[in-house]
């Protein structure tokens, strides 16, 4: 039985783990927290969201970049601090402006499918993730949002995801929790919403059972080839160093993702973009009555919400541009709060844990699923802000291209 590793334990990882030990393969998963799901997938905005599969790469978003640039609490940050990465990917995030409309569609097909896969997991590992079935709701507040709206709409249908226009009245309908003023909405009733850390831990759990193998707290120092196959090195938290030969290896690393593919001669253009989220604790029977039960999505704000059961509220969103940074900045988490407040006044903020996670993106914005250059390596990572929404999926397509690459393992 052919031996893999995986590198890297979040949602990509433990679902790539999940299918290609269902294929009966041998697999080990590294990842240098104790833990699954303890960067990336740890605290998301919990949205299984296919109706917010619309790309970045328009050059709307950029001049609104442009406009946001010196503004510290606008959906879009970036330090101007100089650094060849930073600023060779911008430039090829930018020339991706003429595939928007193609990879949207693109990712709105991967996002409905995925959500199949979610469940066939979900089911076949008895895994419970705060799932609710209650749609997701777009709100605008602004003309000019909310035509663009409109277009995305048409696109996503291109796409074949269908989405109801809303009047004020119907949004209202729709979520009466909410106290803000819109202009109208768009709703979508086959998305979802769930909690990312329950579902990675419960597939990891659930993947162990059947077999996969984990070397948590460890960090691959090195990986090499030998013709034949990758060669792994890495440090244990107690600073032993193994080392071990493997059949393929299927590197999911996130925001690593790069370091690792250049130590194997290819060229993964990862770039970290961070973002942000609070998980609001509703303690008392006030706030959980004054908490939304449908997942919304903030166009203008680039806010979204999940209510995780019934005392938990998880608002997020904003981007920042800043390399692999991990700092959590009040200036940053101060627009989730003050969201909360403006948009649903009745719900205490007097507890609000904050967090923030590097989102590995690819100028395209679409994930890289494939083959590397070497014998037995592969690519599963550069999901951006739907990694969660396209976890499943893109495991089952580097699934497939394992399976159809074994033969020559």
């Amino acid at each position: 039985m052919k031996h893999f590793a995986v590198i890297g334990a979040g949602i990509t990882g433990i679902t790539t783990a999940w299918v290609l030990r269902q294929r009966g393969y041998d697999v080990t998963v590294f990842d240098r927290h104790r833990y699954p799901a303890m960067e990336t997938s740890f605290a998301n905005g919990g949205q299984l969201s296919a109706s917010n599969a619309e790309v970045w790469t328009n050059i709307n978003t950029i001049l609104k970049g442009l406009k946001w640039l010196f503004k510290s609490d606008a959906p879009l940050s970036m330090n101007l601090r100089p650094s060849w990465h930073k600023y060779s990917w911008l430039a090829s995030f930018a020339s991706q402006c003429g595939n928007y409309e193609k990879n949207t569609v693109a990712t709105a097909k991967l996002a409905i499918e995925s959500r199949r896969y979610m469940a066939e997991f979900a089911n076949a590992a008895g895994v419970e993730f705060d799932r609710e079935d209650n749609g997701i709701l777009h709100i605008y507040k602004k003309e000019a949002d909310f035509a663009h709206a409109h277009k995305v709409t048409d696109m996503l249908a291109k796409a074949g995801l269908l989405r109801r226009q809303l009047t004020p009245e119907e949004v209202y309908e729709t979520e009466p929790a909410l106290q803000a003023k819109v202009l109208g909405g768009y709703f979508t009733d086959s998305d979802f919403t769930g909690d990312i850390h329950k579902f990675t831990n419960g597939l990891a759990e659930a993947a162990r059972h059947a077999g996969v193998q984990f070397a948590m707290n460890t960090e691959i120092t090195d990986i090499q080839h030998e013709g034949e196959g990758p060669h792994l090195f890495w440090k244990e938290l107690d600073g032993e160093e193994k080392d071990k030969s493997f059949d393929g290896v299927v590197i999911t690393a996130g925001v690593m993702s790069r370091k690792l593919a250049s130590a194997l001669g290819d060229r993964v253009n990862v770039y970290p973009v961070k973002g942000y989220s609070i998980t609001v604790d509703l303690k008392d029977a006030a706030s959980q009555a004054a908490a939304p039960r449908v997942s919304l999505l903030d166009d203008a704000a680039k806010i979204v919400t999940a209510r995780l059961g019934r005392d938990r509220f998880r608002v997020a969103g904003t981007a920042e541009i800043n390399g692999i940074n991990y700092d959590i900045r009040a200036d940053r988490i101060a627009p989730l709060t003050r969201w909360v407040q403006d948009n649903f006044p009745d719900i205490s903020t007097k507890t609000v844990i904050p967090w923030a996670g590097l989102r590995p993106m690819m100028p395209s914005m679409m994930p890289h699923i494939a083959a590397g250059q070497k014998k037995g390596v592969f690519y599963n990572t550069g999901h951006g802000h739907l990694g969660w929404t396209l976890s499943c999926v893109s495991a089952q397509m580097i699934g497939d291209i394992v399976h159809a690459k074994s033969n020559h393992l």
